[in-house]
């Protein structure tokens, strides 16, 4: 059963999975931050100071003036503001992933076609145009006859 285990462990998309949980919890943080400390408070200012974490509704009829209070007299409320808070993130969050995807896509494109690219045989070169073929060699009973006909062109000149 270990070794099952190991051998499910070590498959990539497992390995794989568990690198793309770490970073989106990582992710996630930041994105929190930039709601939280970025994009709230601004609108928060437009909308005369008004801050989305202190946005809830009392459940039991009775008026709170915060959230504070509210918690403090473990009333049962819904927390709107936070849930505003949550789904702007969450709607940051997936953008940001939206495009990260499409980016992946474009590059195994990219890659795709590269490979495609390479993987295309050259054009075929046409055939070199053939040499005339050298002249063979004399035999060694033409060459006897050659040095003979020199010698006796020679003699017949002296």
């Amino acid at each position: 059963m270990i070794q099952e285990f190991k051998k499910f462990i070590m498959r990539g998309n497992v390995v794989d999975l568990a690198v793309g949980i770490i970073i989106g919890a990582a992710f996630k943080s930041v994105t929190t931050s930039l709601v939280k400390d970025v994009i709230t408070p601004p609108i928060g200012l437009i909308l005369n100071n008004f801050n989305f974490d202190d946005l809830f509704i009392s459940l039991n009829g009775q008026f709170y003036p915060t959230l504070k209070d509210a918690l403090d007299a473990s009333a049962p409320i819904i927390k709107a503001g936070s849930f505003i808070n949550v789904c702007i993130d969450f709607l940051i969050t997936a953008v940001a992933i939206f495009f990260l995807i499409k980016l992946v896509n474009r590059l195994e494109d990219v890659i795709e076609d590269l490979a495609d690219d390479d993987a295309v045989e050259p054009a075929p070169q046409p055939e070199p145009e053939p040499q005339p073929a050298p002249a063979p060699e004399p035999t060694t009973e033409e060459r006897l006859v050659a040095v003979l006909e020199k010698l006796s062109a020679q003699l017949d000149k002296a």
